[in-house]
């Protein structure tokens, strides 16, 4: 093993066993992400320190502990999710992440959501096929939804189509303006079917950004995470900024409130979409579902088997 991989190896130790004292502790849960991170009337993402750790006051390696010990818990608030749903529940929870390329949006499928990889229905919406272009902007949405009992991951979202499709001018202005509404109303009807929506922006600098590209080009085994077209869309940061904040005057409402995530510490990030995704679950008073059976017959039939 490597000089390198053994201190990888070594830090992974200590941030297991820091995780481990952290749930005998009784630390957790942590709290306040979703207030910290909230964008309310007035937001200017502008303003925003994309190195910044809100509701956080450890380092990187708390950090990376705090993760992990929260793990468990998430598990099992999914789990009590999907279970409610073998008795007929309908409720299902969607994470939608924006943000731009190289803002960890693939860290946090990897880190965060595979927790439980059976209750997790992930989509990473791409430019549109020409299936896709040929029916409205949100057909392809619709058809990912998670079904009850599922957690949502969209990688991407319905808010391509006024972020890429505004900046690159895809469609006339009078199109892509009326989506802000669509979406709005889109996400109303998502919620009165039952499905809690947290929605997140991975916020990082163009300074962060032009340093993860370079490691991109700079390491053979990252070259295939490079893409050309990300150096072109730099070119266009400002434009893609002003598109941003537009999404959140327009769109982050009373049921669907949008949350900004500095990301420049791709620890921080990871954490942050963690405890937001355990905060919007502990919300929903997920109980395990009652036996539809008499459990002391069933014990007893077993016994004597």
């Amino acid at each position: 093993m490597g000089k390198g991989k053994k201190k990888k190896a070594g830090e992974e130790r200590e941030v297991a066993e820091l995780a481990e004292d952290m749930v005998v502790e009784g630390v957790h849960p942590l709290g306040g992400f979703s207030d910290a991170l909230h964008v309310e009337k007035g937001f200017v993402l502008a303003d925003v320190d994309a190195s910044a750790t809100p509701a956080f006051a450890g380092d990187k390696f708390a950090g990376k502990a705090a993760l992990k010990s929260s793990e468990e818990e998430l598990a099992d608030l999914l789990e009590r999710l999907w279970a409610e749903s073998t008795a007929g529940s309908q409720r299902a929870l969607l994470l939608v992440v924006q943000g731009m390329d190289t803002s960890g949006k693939g860290g946090i499928m990897r880190h965060v959501v595979s927790v439980n990889p059976e209750g997790v229905k992930a989509t990473a919406f791409k430019a549109p096929t020409e299936e896709e272009l040929s029916h409205d902007f949100l057909w392809r949405i619709e058809k990912a939804l998670p079904r009850p009992g599922q957690l949502g991951v969209f990688d991407r979202s319905q808010y391509e189509d006024v972020l890429v499709v505004r900046v690159h001018d895809l469609v006339p202005k009078e199109v892509w303006s009326k989506r802000y509404a669509q979406i709005n109303e889109f996400e109303r009807q998502v919620i009165a079917s039952g499905t809690k929506i947290v929605k997140v922006m991975t916020h990082i600098s163009k300074d962060e950004q032009k340093a993860r590209l370079m490691e991109r080009l700079e390491r053979p085994d990252k070259h295939y995470k490079f893409n050309a077209g990300d150096v072109d869309e730099r070119l266009r940061w400002l434009d893609y900024m002003e598109a941003y904040q537009a999404v959140f005057d327009k769109t982050s409402t009373v049921g669907a409130p949008w949350h900004v995530v500095p990301s420049d510490r791709k620890w921080y990030a990871r954490l942050a979409v963690q405890q937001l995704l355990l905060e919007a679950l502990r919300e929903m008073d997920l109980q395990w579902p009652e036996a539809d059976f008499d459990v002391e017959l069933e014990k007893k039939r077993l016994a004597e088997s």
